[in-house]
């Protein structure tokens, strides 16, 4: 499944940390005067067991993420408790290879 999610690279200049996206399986290059913090995959988010759920907004640096894995959800469930598992169900920023724009493959 990670040659069809997208690479990313954080980049890092004198004022700015930003985050590019590369509709292949290679990252793209930091622009003159950027370096590259790290390169990962591109992550949009987790759906919980009820009709909410978490993510990364994508001009976070938090949706490169380093490591291609399922994520663990932590979901509090009042009451002083919360559960912890393993979604099966999660969304990566995707590249079909027969459109030209990007879109979300879950």
């Amino acid at each position: 499944i990670t040659n069809h999610i997208p690479r990313s690279r954080v980049c890092v200049g004198t004022k700015y940390v930003f985050i590019r996206y590369f509709f292949k399986d290679t990252a793209p290059e930091c622009p003159n005067n950027f370096h590259p913090l790290w390169t990962g995959y591109s992550y949009l988010m987790v759906p919980s067991s009820g009709t909410s759920g978490g993510g990364q907004d994508l001009a976070s640096s938090g949706s490169c993420l380093e490591n291609f894995y399922l994520p663990t959800f932590i979901e509090w469930l009042g009451r002083g408790t919360c559960a912890d598992y393993i979604n099966y169900l999660d969304y990566w920023l995707a590249q079909h290879p027969d459109m030209t724009q990007p879109g979300k493959r879950g």
